[in-house]
Protein backbone atom coordinates (compact mmCIF):
# COMPACT_ATOMS: atom_id res chain seq x y z
CA UNK A 1 0.00 0.00 0.00
CA UNK A 2 1.33 3.21 -0.97
CA UNK A 3 2.17 5.85 1.78
CA UNK A 4 -0.34 8.22 0.78
CA UNK A 5 -3.10 5.82 1.17
CA UNK A 6 -1.87 4.15 4.81
CA UNK A 7 -1.88 8.46 5.76
CA UNK A 8 -5.30 8.71 4.55
CA UNK A 9 -6.70 5.51 6.52
CA UNK A 10 -4.12 6.54 9.56
CA UNK A 11 -6.43 9.75 10.20
CA UNK A 12 -9.52 7.98 9.47
CA UNK A 13 -8.87 4.88 11.90
CA UNK A 14 -7.58 6.88 14.96
CA UNK A 15 -10.15 10.01 14.21
CA UNK A 16 -7.48 12.84 14.31
CA UNK A 17 -8.42 15.23 12.30
CA UNK A 18 -10.91 16.51 9.65
CA UNK A 19 -10.69 18.46 6.33
CA UNK A 20 -12.55 21.19 7.59
CA UNK A 21 -9.73 21.89 10.55
CA UNK A 22 -7.30 23.99 11.11
CA UNK A 23 -4.02 22.41 11.37
CA UNK A 24 -0.27 23.85 12.70
CA UNK A 25 2.48 21.07 11.49
CA UNK A 26 5.61 21.59 13.08
CA UNK A 27 8.47 21.70 10.56
CA UNK A 28 12.13 21.29 11.22
CA UNK A 29 13.20 20.95 7.56
CA UNK A 30 13.67 17.36 8.08
CA UNK A 31 12.69 14.43 5.77
CA UNK A 32 10.01 13.87 8.31
CA UNK A 33 8.25 17.15 8.49
CA UNK A 34 8.79 17.75 4.91
CA UNK A 35 6.83 15.14 4.00
CA UNK A 36 4.68 15.40 6.61
CA UNK A 37 3.05 19.03 4.94
CA UNK A 38 3.51 17.34 1.17
CA UNK A 39 0.98 14.51 2.33
CA UNK A 40 -1.51 16.99 4.01
CA UNK A 41 -0.94 19.34 0.99
CA UNK A 42 -1.97 16.76 -1.92
CA UNK A 43 -4.85 15.68 0.57
CA UNK A 44 -6.52 19.40 0.56
CA UNK A 45 -6.12 19.90 4.30
CA UNK A 46 -5.49 23.97 5.41
CA UNK A 47 -1.86 24.37 7.84
CA UNK A 48 0.07 26.83 8.82
CA UNK A 49 3.70 25.89 9.84
CA UNK A 50 5.74 26.35 12.76
CA UNK A 51 9.44 25.96 13.14
CA UNK A 52 11.59 26.54 16.50
CA UNK A 53 15.19 28.09 15.77
CA UNK A 54 17.16 26.62 19.15
CA UNK A 55 20.33 28.14 17.47
CA UNK A 56 22.21 24.92 18.46
CA UNK A 57 24.36 24.59 15.02
CA UNK A 58 24.90 28.26 14.22
CA UNK A 59 24.58 28.87 10.42
CA UNK A 60 23.17 25.40 10.01
CA UNK A 61 20.14 26.26 12.47
CA UNK A 62 19.50 29.60 10.46
CA UNK A 63 19.53 27.46 6.75
CA UNK A 64 17.01 25.21 8.43
CA UNK A 65 15.15 28.48 9.18
CA UNK A 66 15.50 29.86 5.52
CA UNK A 67 14.20 26.55 4.09
CA UNK A 68 11.13 26.83 6.19
CA UNK A 69 9.73 29.99 5.31
CA UNK A 70 10.80 28.92 1.59
CA UNK A 71 8.66 26.24 2.55
CA UNK A 72 5.85 28.12 3.28
CA UNK A 73 5.57 30.09 0.17
CA UNK A 74 5.90 26.72 -2.01
CA UNK A 75 2.29 25.84 -0.07
CA UNK A 76 1.29 29.02 0.52
CA UNK A 77 1.53 28.65 4.38
CA UNK A 78 1.85 31.14 7.18
CA UNK A 79 4.89 30.30 8.84
CA UNK A 80 5.54 31.07 12.50
CA UNK A 81 9.46 30.69 13.74
CA UNK A 82 10.45 31.45 17.22
CA UNK A 83 14.20 31.67 18.18
CA UNK A 84 15.69 30.61 21.38
CA UNK A 85 19.10 30.44 23.40
CA UNK A 86 18.61 26.90 24.18
CA UNK A 87 22.06 26.61 25.70
CA UNK A 88 21.71 29.70 28.07
CA UNK A 89 17.97 28.11 28.55
CA UNK A 90 19.47 24.62 29.69
CA UNK A 91 22.20 25.69 31.76
CA UNK A 92 19.99 28.36 33.14
CA UNK A 93 17.11 25.32 34.11
CA UNK A 94 19.74 22.25 35.14
CA UNK A 95 18.05 20.43 32.21
CA UNK A 96 19.25 18.00 29.14
CA UNK A 97 19.50 20.26 25.53
CA UNK A 98 17.26 17.35 24.31
CA UNK A 99 14.78 17.72 27.62
CA UNK A 100 14.82 21.82 27.12
CA UNK A 101 14.32 22.28 23.39
CA UNK A 102 11.52 20.11 23.87
CA UNK A 103 9.72 22.00 26.95
CA UNK A 104 10.45 25.04 24.74
CA UNK A 105 9.13 23.63 21.72
CA UNK A 106 5.18 22.81 23.19
CA UNK A 107 5.29 25.53 25.20
CA UNK A 108 5.53 27.63 22.44
CA UNK A 109 3.30 26.06 20.66
CA UNK A 110 0.59 26.06 23.26
CA UNK A 111 1.55 30.54 23.23
CA UNK A 112 0.91 30.23 19.52
CA UNK A 113 -2.70 29.18 20.27
CA UNK A 114 -3.66 31.16 22.92
CA UNK A 115 -1.94 33.94 20.96
CA UNK A 116 -4.55 33.11 17.98
CA UNK A 117 -7.33 32.63 20.25
CA UNK A 118 -7.27 36.17 21.83
CA UNK A 119 -7.07 37.34 18.28
CA UNK A 120 -9.64 37.73 15.29
CA UNK A 121 -7.37 34.79 13.53
CA UNK A 122 -9.03 30.89 13.62
CA UNK A 123 -7.14 29.15 16.87
CA UNK A 124 -5.41 26.10 15.18
CA UNK A 125 -7.44 22.79 16.23
CA UNK A 126 -4.81 20.34 15.95
CA UNK A 127 -0.79 20.52 16.18
CA UNK A 128 0.91 17.94 13.92
CA UNK A 129 4.52 16.84 14.81
CA UNK A 130 6.09 14.46 12.54
CA UNK A 131 7.23 11.34 14.89
CA UNK A 132 7.06 8.40 12.98
CA UNK A 133 7.06 4.43 14.11
CA UNK A 134 11.08 4.17 14.51
CA UNK A 135 10.58 7.40 17.07
CA UNK A 136 8.17 5.50 18.65
CA UNK A 137 10.22 2.19 18.73
CA UNK A 138 12.98 4.39 20.10
CA UNK A 139 10.66 5.70 22.35
CA UNK A 140 9.64 2.55 24.24
CA UNK A 141 12.98 1.40 24.46
CA UNK A 142 14.32 4.19 26.11
CA UNK A 143 11.38 4.16 28.36
CA UNK A 144 11.79 0.62 29.19
CA UNK A 145 15.62 1.30 30.30
CA UNK A 146 14.41 4.09 32.49
CA UNK A 147 11.84 2.19 34.06
CA UNK A 148 9.39 4.11 33.65
CA UNK A 149 6.28 1.26 33.75
CA UNK A 150 3.43 0.52 31.69
CA UNK A 151 2.68 3.78 30.47
CA UNK A 152 6.22 4.05 28.99
CA UNK A 153 5.95 1.11 27.02
CA UNK A 154 2.76 2.09 25.38
CA UNK A 155 4.89 4.43 23.69
CA UNK A 156 4.06 8.09 21.45
CA UNK A 157 0.13 8.27 21.38
CA UNK A 158 -1.52 8.74 18.23
CA UNK A 159 -3.35 11.96 19.51
CA UNK A 160 -2.69 13.57 23.31
CA UNK A 161 -4.97 16.26 23.61
CA UNK A 162 -3.95 18.87 20.52
CA UNK A 163 -0.86 17.46 20.05
CA UNK A 164 -1.33 14.94 16.61
CA UNK A 165 0.97 12.62 15.28
CA UNK A 166 -0.15 11.39 11.81
CA UNK A 167 2.91 9.82 10.52
CA UNK A 168 3.13 6.97 13.56
CA UNK A 169 2.17 4.66 11.31
CA UNK A 170 5.38 5.05 8.61
CA UNK A 171 8.88 3.53 9.35
CA UNK A 172 12.01 5.97 8.72
CA UNK A 173 12.62 4.21 5.53
CA UNK A 174 9.37 4.50 3.61
CA UNK A 175 9.12 8.06 4.35
CA UNK A 176 12.98 8.68 2.99
CA UNK A 177 11.59 6.63 -0.14
CA UNK A 178 8.18 8.52 -0.32
CA UNK A 179 10.43 11.92 -0.70
CA UNK A 180 12.59 10.64 -3.27
CA UNK A 181 9.93 8.95 -5.22
CA UNK A 182 8.18 12.65 -5.15
CA UNK A 183 11.34 14.87 -5.17
CA UNK A 184 10.45 16.42 -2.12
CA UNK A 185 13.58 18.95 -0.98
CA UNK A 186 14.77 18.91 2.70
CA UNK A 187 17.98 19.53 4.99
CA UNK A 188 19.73 16.96 7.20
CA UNK A 189 21.04 17.88 10.62
CA UNK A 190 24.61 17.07 11.23
CA UNK A 191 23.50 16.39 15.06
CA UNK A 192 21.67 13.58 14.50
CA UNK A 193 25.08 11.59 13.09
CA UNK A 194 26.32 12.81 17.11
CA UNK A 195 25.64 10.40 20.24
CA UNK A 196 25.71 13.57 22.11
CA UNK A 197 22.34 12.70 22.61
CA UNK A 198 20.46 10.31 24.11
CA UNK A 199 18.04 9.27 21.17
CA UNK A 200 20.87 9.50 18.63
CA UNK A 201 22.64 6.79 21.24
CA UNK A 202 19.61 4.72 20.87
CA UNK A 203 18.87 5.32 17.22
CA UNK A 204 22.90 4.71 16.01
CA UNK A 205 24.66 2.62 18.25
CA UNK A 206 22.08 0.39 20.43
CA UNK A 207 19.34 -0.62 18.13
CA UNK A 208 21.92 -1.43 15.19
CA UNK A 209 23.84 -3.22 18.05
CA UNK A 210 21.13 -5.25 19.29
CA UNK A 211 19.68 -5.88 15.75
CA UNK A 212 23.09 -8.01 14.86
CA UNK A 213 21.52 -10.82 17.07
CA UNK A 214 17.38 -9.82 16.28
CA UNK A 215 17.14 -8.41 13.02
CA UNK A 216 13.29 -7.58 13.22
CA UNK A 217 13.79 -5.41 16.88
CA UNK A 218 11.98 -2.24 15.91
CA UNK A 219 9.64 -4.34 14.24
CA UNK A 220 9.21 -6.73 17.26
CA UNK A 221 8.78 -3.11 19.26
CA UNK A 222 6.41 -1.68 17.04
CA UNK A 223 4.18 -4.76 17.63
CA UNK A 224 4.36 -5.08 21.13
CA UNK A 225 2.99 -1.07 21.62
CA UNK A 226 -0.43 -1.89 20.10
CA UNK A 227 -0.47 -4.70 23.08
CA UNK A 228 1.02 -2.46 26.02
CA UNK A 229 -1.34 -0.07 24.94
CA UNK A 230 -4.52 -3.02 25.82
CA UNK A 231 -2.63 -3.88 28.89
CA UNK A 232 -2.69 -0.44 30.23
CA UNK A 233 -6.44 -0.31 29.73
CA UNK A 234 -6.85 -3.12 32.28
CA UNK A 235 -3.97 -2.22 34.49
CA UNK A 236 -5.32 1.48 34.87
CA UNK A 237 -9.10 -0.39 35.21
CA UNK A 238 -7.54 -2.85 37.87
CA UNK A 239 -5.56 0.38 40.22
CA UNK A 240 -8.53 2.71 39.93
CA UNK A 241 -10.52 0.04 42.00
CA UNK A 242 -8.06 -1.09 44.36
CA UNK A 243 -7.64 3.15 44.96
CA UNK A 244 -11.30 3.19 45.73
CA UNK A 245 -11.19 0.56 48.19
CA UNK A 246 -8.28 1.74 49.83
CA UNK A 247 -7.98 5.41 50.00
CA UNK A 248 -9.95 7.75 52.00
CA UNK A 249 -9.63 11.46 51.20
CA UNK A 250 -10.53 13.85 54.32
CA UNK A 251 -9.33 17.33 53.65
CA UNK A 252 -5.79 17.82 52.02
CA UNK A 253 -4.98 14.35 53.59
CA UNK A 254 -5.32 10.69 51.82
CA UNK A 255 -5.45 7.83 54.32
CA UNK A 256 -4.47 4.72 53.43
CA UNK A 257 -5.59 1.60 56.48
CA UNK A 258 -2.34 -0.33 56.83
CA UNK A 259 -4.05 -3.97 57.33
CA UNK A 260 -6.02 -3.55 53.66
CA UNK A 261 -2.90 -2.36 52.30
CA UNK A 262 -0.65 -5.07 53.07
CA UNK A 263 -3.15 -7.57 52.17
CA UNK A 264 -3.25 -6.09 48.34
CA UNK A 265 -1.03 -7.80 45.75
CA UNK A 266 0.86 -6.91 44.02
CA UNK A 267 1.85 -4.97 47.29
CA UNK A 268 4.91 -2.95 45.84
CA UNK A 269 2.62 -1.72 42.83
CA UNK A 270 -0.41 -0.91 44.60
CA UNK A 271 1.86 1.00 46.96
CA UNK A 272 3.91 3.16 43.84
CA UNK A 273 0.18 3.76 42.36
CA UNK A 274 -1.22 5.16 45.30
CA UNK A 275 1.91 7.48 46.42
CA UNK A 276 3.69 8.26 42.71
CA UNK A 277 0.99 11.23 42.16
CA UNK A 278 2.58 13.04 45.49
CA UNK A 279 5.97 13.33 44.45
CA UNK A 280 7.89 9.65 45.41
CA UNK A 281 9.70 7.97 43.37
CA UNK A 282 9.73 4.29 42.81
CA UNK A 283 13.06 4.25 44.79
CA UNK A 284 10.94 4.93 47.68
CA UNK A 285 8.36 2.48 47.48
CA UNK A 286 10.98 0.34 49.63
CA UNK A 287 10.88 2.91 52.30
CA UNK A 288 6.87 3.57 52.00
CA UNK A 289 6.40 -0.61 52.82
CA UNK A 290 8.80 -0.49 55.52
CA UNK A 291 5.95 2.01 57.16
CA UNK A 292 3.48 -1.01 57.16
CA UNK A 293 5.64 -2.42 59.70
CA UNK A 294 7.02 0.84 61.52
CA UNK A 295 5.85 2.40 64.78
CA UNK A 296 3.73 5.39 64.59
CA UNK A 297 5.15 8.79 63.77
CA UNK A 298 7.63 7.43 61.39
CA UNK A 299 7.63 8.92 57.77
CA UNK A 300 9.35 9.81 54.55
CA UNK A 301 9.50 12.59 52.16
CA UNK A 302 8.73 13.64 49.16
CA UNK A 303 9.57 17.19 47.69
CA UNK A 304 5.82 18.38 48.68
CA UNK A 305 4.71 15.64 50.49
CA UNK A 306 5.10 13.97 54.12
CA UNK A 307 3.84 10.04 54.05
CA UNK A 308 3.23 8.86 57.60
CA UNK A 309 2.46 6.37 59.86
CA UNK A 310 -0.19 7.31 62.30
CA UNK A 311 -1.40 4.15 64.41
CA UNK A 312 -3.28 1.86 62.12
CA UNK A 313 -3.10 4.79 59.03
CA UNK A 314 -0.69 5.31 56.34
CA UNK A 315 -1.48 9.27 55.86
CA UNK A 316 -0.23 11.30 52.89
CA UNK A 317 -0.17 15.02 53.50
CA UNK A 318 1.11 18.34 52.34
CA UNK A 319 4.20 19.46 53.63
CA UNK A 320 3.87 22.85 55.71
CA UNK A 321 3.98 26.00 53.37
CA UNK A 322 7.49 27.01 55.25
CA UNK A 323 8.88 23.62 54.52
CA UNK A 324 8.40 23.82 51.04
CA UNK A 325 11.90 24.53 50.09
CA UNK A 326 13.42 22.68 52.69
CA UNK A 327 13.60 19.30 51.33
CA UNK A 328 14.37 18.11 48.01
CA UNK A 329 14.95 14.64 46.40
CA UNK A 330 18.31 13.89 44.83
CA UNK A 331 17.42 11.16 42.02
CA UNK A 332 20.30 9.01 40.74
CA UNK A 333 20.38 10.48 37.56
CA UNK A 334 20.33 14.28 38.95
CA UNK A 335 22.78 16.12 38.07
CA UNK A 336 22.36 19.60 39.91
CA UNK A 337 19.70 20.26 42.53
CA UNK A 338 19.20 24.13 43.60
CA UNK A 339 18.07 25.08 47.16
CA UNK A 340 17.79 27.65 49.24
CA UNK A 341 21.24 28.35 50.19
CA UNK A 342 22.95 27.81 46.51
CA UNK A 343 23.34 24.48 44.63
CA UNK A 344 24.99 21.22 44.74
CA UNK A 345 26.25 19.68 41.62
CA UNK A 346 26.58 15.44 41.39
CA UNK A 347 29.42 13.82 39.50
CA UNK A 348 29.62 10.36 39.12
CA UNK A 349 32.94 9.46 38.38
CA UNK A 350 34.61 6.55 36.96
CA UNK A 351 37.74 7.34 35.76
CA UNK A 352 40.61 8.06 38.99
CA UNK A 353 39.60 11.32 41.37
CA UNK A 354 42.04 13.33 42.88
CA UNK A 355 40.63 14.09 46.06
CA UNK A 356 40.92 17.58 47.65
CA UNK A 357 40.43 18.84 50.95
CA UNK A 358 38.29 21.41 49.67
CA UNK A 359 35.01 21.86 52.56
CA UNK A 360 32.95 22.39 49.56
CA UNK A 361 33.53 19.06 48.01
CA UNK A 362 32.78 15.48 49.35
CA UNK A 363 33.65 12.85 47.64
CA UNK A 364 32.06 9.60 48.28
CA UNK A 365 32.09 5.95 47.70
CA UNK A 366 28.95 4.70 45.40
CA UNK A 367 28.50 1.26 46.52
CA UNK A 368 27.32 2.49 49.66
CA UNK A 369 24.73 5.49 48.54
CA UNK A 370 21.20 4.06 48.10
CA UNK A 371 19.07 7.14 46.36
CA UNK A 372 17.02 8.99 46.36
CA UNK A 373 19.01 11.38 48.62
CA UNK A 374 18.04 13.67 50.60
CA UNK A 375 18.58 17.59 51.04
CA UNK A 376 17.23 19.35 54.23
CA UNK A 377 17.65 21.43 56.66
CA UNK A 378 19.63 20.19 59.17
CA UNK A 379 17.43 19.76 62.73
CA UNK A 380 17.95 18.65 66.64
CA UNK A 381 18.62 15.40 67.21
CA UNK A 382 20.51 15.01 63.76
CA UNK A 383 23.82 12.83 64.36
CA UNK A 384 26.24 11.83 61.92
CA UNK A 385 29.93 9.80 61.93
CA UNK A 386 32.59 12.77 61.21
CA UNK A 387 34.94 11.32 58.78
CA UNK A 388 38.13 10.18 61.19
CA UNK A 389 35.84 9.11 63.68
CA UNK A 390 34.69 6.05 64.57
CA UNK A 391 31.71 7.37 67.17
CA UNK A 392 28.73 9.20 65.93
CA UNK A 393 28.29 12.99 67.02
CA UNK A 394 25.50 15.26 67.20
CA UNK A 395 25.20 18.10 65.10
CA UNK A 396 24.93 20.44 67.99
CA UNK A 397 28.11 19.24 69.46
CA UNK A 398 29.83 19.22 66.53
CA UNK A 399 29.28 22.66 65.69
CA UNK A 400 29.68 23.41 68.79
CA UNK A 401 33.40 22.21 68.60
CA UNK A 402 33.74 24.89 65.62
CA UNK A 403 32.16 27.59 67.24
CA UNK A 404 29.62 28.43 64.46
CA UNK A 405 27.06 31.17 65.40
CA UNK A 406 23.32 30.78 65.13
CA UNK A 407 23.48 32.47 61.70
CA UNK A 408 25.87 30.20 60.35
CA UNK A 409 23.99 27.03 61.98
CA UNK A 410 20.69 28.25 60.78
CA UNK A 411 22.21 28.12 56.93
CA UNK A 412 23.67 24.67 57.58
CA UNK A 413 22.31 22.16 55.47
CA UNK A 414 22.80 18.36 55.14
CA UNK A 415 22.15 15.35 52.61
CA UNK A 416 20.87 12.00 53.73
CA UNK A 417 21.54 8.24 52.62
CA UNK A 418 19.09 5.96 53.50
CA UNK A 419 18.19 8.29 56.78
CA UNK A 420 22.04 8.05 57.15
CA UNK A 421 23.72 11.71 56.89
CA UNK A 422 26.86 11.62 54.43
CA UNK A 423 27.50 14.84 54.24
CA UNK A 424 27.29 17.94 56.28
CA UNK A 425 27.40 20.23 53.43
CA UNK A 426 30.09 22.51 53.28
CA UNK A 427 31.77 20.94 56.22
CA UNK A 428 32.27 17.00 56.54
CA UNK A 429 31.47 13.74 55.39
CA UNK A 430 30.51 10.85 57.03
CA UNK A 431 33.14 8.14 57.48
CA UNK A 432 30.60 5.71 56.52
CA UNK A 433 30.79 7.07 53.50
CA UNK A 434 34.63 8.03 52.99
CA UNK A 435 36.53 6.49 49.76
CA UNK A 436 38.78 3.44 50.73
CA UNK A 437 41.63 1.45 48.47
CA UNK A 438 38.95 -0.72 47.38
CA UNK A 439 36.22 1.75 46.38
CA UNK A 440 35.34 1.64 42.58
CA UNK A 441 33.21 4.05 41.59
CA UNK A 442 33.18 7.91 43.16
CA UNK A 443 30.17 10.02 43.85
CA UNK A 444 31.57 13.91 43.61
CA UNK A 445 29.24 16.62 45.35
CA UNK A 446 30.26 19.72 45.12
CA UNK A 447 28.66 22.94 47.25
CA UNK A 448 28.13 26.26 45.36
CA UNK A 449 26.91 28.93 47.78
CA UNK A 450 24.43 31.50 46.14
CA UNK A 451 26.07 35.26 46.50
CA UNK A 452 23.32 35.85 49.00
CA UNK A 453 24.66 33.42 51.12
CA UNK A 454 28.24 34.46 50.87
CA UNK A 455 27.49 37.75 51.50
CA UNK A 456 26.07 36.49 54.46
CA UNK A 457 29.13 34.77 55.92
Amino acid sequence: MALREKFQQFIKKQHLFQIKDNLLIAVSGGADSSVLCALCAAEGYRFSMAHCNFKLRGEESDRDEAFVRALGLKYDAEVFVKEFNTTDIAREMKTSIEETARNLRYDWFKELTVMLEESDKSAFDFILTAHHADDNAETVLMNFLRGTGIKGLRGILPKHGNIVRPLLFARRNEIEKFARDNNINFVSDSSNASDEYTRNFFRNDLIPAIEKVFPNVTQNILNNVERFADIEYVYDKSISDIKKYLIEIKGAEVHIPVLKLARSKPLRTVIYEIIKDYGFSPAQVPEAEKLLSSESGKYILSGTYRLLRNRKWLIICPLLSNDEDVHHLIEEDTRSQLFREGEIKITRCTDPVKITSDVNSAFLDAQHISYPLLLRKWKQGDYFYPLGMKKKKKLTRFFSDLKLSVAEKERVWVIESDKKILWVAGYRIDERFRVTGSTEYIVKLDLIRSSRTDSAS
